[in-house]
């Protein structure tokens, strides 16, 4: 295994803990700010937003320079706003904080697909790409658990710095481990990565994502308000809790990732579908607390189970421009995380409960189930097409 990839899954930890982390902190957030449940979920909705913003204008602006240099310069942005963030006295402070830290997030990820990609050989991309983003389901099972442990014996703001200190580390990382890609980023240009978006595949795909993990965080941006008022768990409880929810996403990270080398798009069929039928049984059985454990679980592998495939099939359609596309797909992740959190959190408001973010969860990816299908179906109509034409211009030639 490439050392680089070690390296961009230590960049990816750090950054995936800054954006999960405050799950499982909001009542202690919202307690410090004197702000309601569903305001202190907009701290999840501002940084997912703003990591669009970052994903698509960041790598827009930045896509001709060397790339180890930007991922380096990214990871700084990143350490400025969780220190921000670690010493905000308002609310508003805090949430400028998680904004610019969101900004580095899809423009890393974008950027550090390519470059995973690249370290090795075409048939292993997919698996490549989940090296990567193990850094991230690595955050979920031990940084958001022991960093929500912290916070809650320490003040969330510990949290914060420890997170700080983890940006120092990865900037280390990235500079002695990832290899400089000389020469690569001469050929790349704005006009061209753009053009990958005349592909209604990419369009597709963008839309998979945005609903297959909208989905999933439909269910889980309010999950400590799920675990200890329906389940009925301490609040002691909830980080270890977390911890199946991270482990979840380490098996469904790498069965997707291996699946998805061998098909992409049956991969993500089957677990967008197994991830529809797993929020509903969580919707019907939230109040006992086994069931709860096991849907915590099949949960998180499910739903990041299609990571490594959405982001290698957006690629696969973006053709030879796939930096600006790979960027906006993270982007779309969290459009989703976004979309999540508000309809989750209108759920709540609206007094439904504390598992309509669930039943909402479900409902959004019954949309991604059928998007997903209709991407495929139009892209096999489109392969046959391909192939009947192509008899026939060699024998008019």
């Amino acid at each position: 295994m490439p050392l680089g990839l070690i390296a961009l899954a230590i960049g990816a930890f750090g950054i995936g803990l800054t954006e999960f982390v405050i799950m499982g902190l909001l009542p202690e957030v919202a307690t410090d700010f004197g702000v309601s449940e569903a305001t202190a979920g907009w701290l999840i909705s501002g940084y997912a937003l703003a990591v669009v913003v970052g994903a698509l204008l960041l790598t827009a602006l930045t896509i001709r320079l060397p790339r180890k240099p930007l991922l380096l310069g990214l990871v700084v942005l990143f350490i400025i706003g969780n220190v921000l963030t670690a010493v905000a006295d308002t609310y508003a402070i805090a949430m400028v904080g998680r904004i610019i830290a969101a900004l580095d997030h899809g423009a890393f990820f974008g950027v550090g697909s390519v470059v995973a990609s690249g370290l090795v050989r075409p048939e292993k991309k997919a698996g490549a790409i989940a090296i990567m983003f193990t850094g991230l389901t690595a955050a979920n099972v031990l940084g958001v658990p022991f960093g929500t442990f912290l916070g809650q014996q320490l003040g969330w703001r510990s949290t914060f710095w420890a997170i700080s200190l983890i940006g120092v580390i990865a900037f280390i990382g990235i500079a002695a481990l990832v290899p400089a890609q000389r020469g690569a980023q001469q050929q790349v240009s704005l006009r061209a990565e753009l053009g990958a978006f005349r592909s209604g595949q990419v369009w597709l795909s963008l839309a998979v994502t945005v609903l297959a993990y909208g989905g999933m965080f439909g269910a889980f941006t309010y999950i400590a308000y799920t675990l200890t008022e329906v389940s009925g768990f301490a609040s002691a409880s909830v980080p270890w809790l977390l911890v199946l929810f991270g482990a979840g996403l380490v098996v469904g990270n790498w069965l997707g990732g291996k699946l998805a080398d061998r098909s992409i798009d049956r991969t993500l069929l089957a677990f967008i579908a197994a991830l529809v039928v797993v929020l509903v049984f969580f919707g019907f059985t939230a109040q006992w607390q086994i069931a709860t454990i096991a849907s915590l679980f099949l949960m998180g592998g499910f739903g990041f189970g299609t990571v490594p495939g959405l982001q290698s099939r957006i690629m696969q359609y973006a053709g030879q421009a796939p930096t600006l596309a790979s960027g906006a797909n993270i982007g779309a992740f969290n459009v989703g995380n976004a979309l999540g959190a508000w309809a989750g959190g209108i759920g709540i408001a609206a007094g439904l409960g504390y598992t309509a973010p669930i039943w909402i969860g479900a409902g959004i990816t019954v949309a991604a189930l059928v998007v997903m299908g209709i991407a495929m179906a139009t892209a096999k109509a489109r392969s046959t097409a391909s192939v009947s034409t192509a008899p026939e211009l060699a024998h008019a030639n």
